[in-house]
Parts: C-alpha cells; sequence; structure tokens
C-alpha cells in the first residue's frame, strides 16, 4: 500500500485521509441530511485536507448496520484513526462531535 488514493474526478495522486469517517442514515430524511451537513461542516473546519467520509443508507444496504453494531440513526462512526468511536444524532451539538471525535478534551 502506497498512502495514496487516485482522487476520482483527476486521477491525481493525494495524501491518504488520516480520519475515516462512516455516517450511518436512513434516507434522505431532515435528520439525515443534517447530520451529513453538520459533519461536513466541521471537518472542514477541524479537518480540512485530512479526510474521507462514506455515507452509508441503510435503507438500501441494511446488512452493513451489522459491521458497526448501528442501534439508532443517524450515526457517525470514526474507523480511523482507532480507537473507534460512535457518536449519535444530527450532530449539531459541535462541542460534543469534538469531544466525541477527541478533536477537543471534554472540559
Amino acid at each position: 500500500m502506497t498512502g495514496l488514493n487516485a482522487k476520482p474526478e483527476t486521477g491525481a495522486l493525494e495524501p491518504k485521509a488520516e480520519w475515516e469517517l462512516r455516517l450511518y442514515v436512513a434516507g434522505q430524511t431532515p435528520r439525515s441530511l443534517a447530520a451529513l451537513q453538520n459533519l461536513r461542516r466541521l471537518c472542514e473546519e477541524h479537518l480540512k485536507g485530512r479526510y474521507v467520509i462514506e455515507v452509508v443508507d441503510l435503507l438500501v444496504n441494511p446488512q452493513l448496520a451489522r459491521e458497526d453494531e448501528i442501534l439508532a440513526l443517524p450515526t457517525l462512526v470514526r474507523k480511523l484513526p482507532e480507537p473507534l468511536r460512535k457518536i449519535i444524532g444530527d450532530l449539531s451539538n459541535t462541542e460534543k462531535v469534538l469531544v466525541g471525535l477527541q478533536l477537543r478534551p471534554f472540559r
């Protein structure tokens, strides 16, 4: 493994993402859309250029919930860096999300 990923739109090589995030949702509900929008905003503010977001719609692929033991939606799973972390909800509470992802210490 080289540690580089090809950007699909350009084919250019870029450094491998340090943060791998998976967001589990159930369709295009307002809560799911809010979670994705909030996650993208937080990542751009705090992890710019160092993250990858995978969105898993459990209405399309319900079997994927088993892998990360998803019990509520939306749920964000931090795959990398380890250890695995989970945050449930629409991710609107910025402080809680940053603490949950361990981007900011608990106060």
